[in-house]
């Protein structure tokens, strides 16, 4: 039986938009409404990883679990590990890194990936869904997905790469990455293990590392495109589609 807990990443020091997780959308604070998604998808334990103890007194003041990591990581799967390792290693067998700046993600989209992950042999899962507009193709905040079959319902299928922006494009099958990670106990350990790699570096794209290491990422659909919120625009964006 494979058990699988939520780890939300999540901190203060964003630049882009300070302050992030704790900007209320509703009278709650962005990572409360994460956490909340993660809940009631009901895939497991959630536990928000954080450096800061802003975010912790939030999250624990809305009925969550929350609890304190290093202050410097490489990236968000980097701080889940620590998380992983203090409160979870014996217990749990796939670990879903949730980005803490998805406010609108679906319950069901996790739910989904949880059951491709559990059906499958891979290392690490994602989500992507449909480009809906060559602007999106255009966009470097919005990361695409490169794969060689057509994404179908219930398919889970094998990432060729991932991109902000690219020259070079032909026919390939193109779709808009989701900020969210399925990673096998035994995958999240090898990844924290390898150092950052060119492509991560030069794309700012954490992803890179497995894919650049021979780690099998696949790729399921979402039936819906949850934003992350970098920016006030997308704060805007974000606000009017959950008032």
């Amino acid at each position: 039986m494979k058990n699988t807990a939520i780890i939300i990443p999540t901190r203060m020091g964003a630049t882009r938009l300070p302050n992030k997780p704790l900007i209320k959308i509703n009278s709650l604070p962005m990572i409360v409404h994460v956490m909340n998604k993660a809940k009631q998808s009901g895939v497991g334990e959630v536990l928000v990883a954080t450096p800061d103890n802003e975010i912790i007194n939030a999250v624990e003041q809305n009925g969550g679990q929350a609890i304190l990591t290093a202050q410097k990581h490489e990236s968000g799967s980097d701080r889940i590990y620590e998380a992983f390792l203090k409160k979870m290693k014996n217990n749990v067998d796939i670990i879903i890194n949730l980005q803490g700046d998805m406010p609108n993600i679906k319950p069901s989209s996790i739910s989904k990936l949880e059951k491709l992950m559990k059906g499958n042999d891979c290392d690490v899962g994602t989500l992507a869904s449909h480009i809906k507009s060559k602007e999106e193709i255009n966009d470097p905040n919005i990361v695409k997905v490169i794969i060689d079959e057509q994404l179908e319902n219930d398919a889970f299928i094998k990432a060729k790469d991932f991109f902000r922006l690219k020259r070079d494009l032909k026919n390939e099958k193109i779709y808009h990455h989701i900020g969210i990670y399925a990673f096998t106990k035994e995958a999240l350990t090898q990844y924290v293990d390898l150092p950052r790699s060119k492509l991560e570096i030069e794309r700012n794209l954490e992803q890179m590392r497995a894919l650049e290491n021979n780690m099998v990422i696949k790729v399921g659909l979402s039936e819906s495109t949850p934003l992350g919120v970098d920016t006030e625009e997308d704060l805007k964006k974000v606000s009017k589609e959950m008032s």
